[in-house]
Formats: structure tokens, sequence, C-alpha cells
């Protein structure tokens, strides 16, 4: 019995290296260059959009985020619905699943997948199982540094 799964665990190590030996390699260094221009583009188009909410429609540097961050998530939404985001993704990598249009993307890919199972149990219940994650673990970081923060201008006055 012992000589049987010994057996077995050298020929899952022998196949192990086999199969690392012939996996093709990944371009590392390429992928982070996508990722940072794709990214990066995405931030100067989110620059682009910030600045004509203050040029035209005379918002403050104080509240124009809210409307860039708006309009960004609906282009991601609206390209995920087209198929493009998706292209772009497989393209870049990380570079657009870092800003929060990588969020909207998967969220409105999660709603497009399940949209045959019903909007409550196929959509709703899918896509609060990805966000949920998400949503607790960003509150849970706001309250942390937001502890930190009162902590920090209590112990040393202001910030």
């Amino acid at each position: 019995m012992e000589d049987k799964q010994t057996n077995e665990s050298m020929e899952k190590e022998a196949y192990q290296k086999v199969a690392s030996r012939l996996e093709p390699k990944r371009p590392i260094f390429l992928n982070c260059v996508k990722a940072f221009f794709v990214g990066g583009f995405i931030c100067v188009i989110g620059q682009c959009i910030s600045l004509f909410y203050l040029t035209f429609f005379n918002f403050s540097e104080a509240t124009v985020g809210a409307p860039t961050v708006a309009t960004l998530i609906f282009i991601s939404v609206l390209l995920t619905g087209f198929g493009v985001y998706d292209k772009l993704s497989q393209f870049s990598g990380a570079g657009t699943a870092v800003p929060v249009t990588g969020f909207a993307n998967s969220m409105a890919s999660t709603a497009i997948e399940y949209k045959t199972e019903g909007y409550v149990l196929g959509v709703g219940g899918n896509m609060f199982k990805l966000a949920g994650s998400v949503i607790v673990f960003g509150t849970v970081a706001a309250f942390v540094i937001g502890v930190i923060y009162t902590i920090a201008t209590q112990q040393w006055g202001g910030m």
C-alpha cells in the first residue's frame, strides 16, 4: 500500500516537473507595462472628464469628483455591454481591474451573465455576492483608517 502511494507521489512530482518545463513563460515585464499604460490612460480619461466638468459646468475642485467617477462608471458599463471592455481587459490585465471602472465592469458583466436566471435571484443575488466582499472590506478599511486618523489628530493635533 505504501509503495503505491510513494509511486503515485513520484508520478505527480515528475508530472509537475514536465508541466512546469512545458508551460509557456509569461511575459511579466510586458504585462506590467501594458497594465501601467492602460490604467494610466483610464486615469487620463478621468482627468479629462474632470476638467470638462470644471470648465463647462462650474464644479469646484471639491465637488468635481462625484460626477467624474459616475461618468467613468457609466462609460465602463456601456463598454462592457458592447463587449469592448472585456477585450481591453484581456489585453491589459490588471490595468483595467484596479480603477473604479474595473469594479463597474465586474458588476455589469455579472448582471449580463445571470440575467436569464431572473432579476432578483439571478442578477441581484449574484451581483451582491461579488459586491458584498468589496463593500465589507471597504467599510472595515474606512473604519480602521478613521480610527487611526482620530487617534492621530487627538494625540498630535490637526493633520
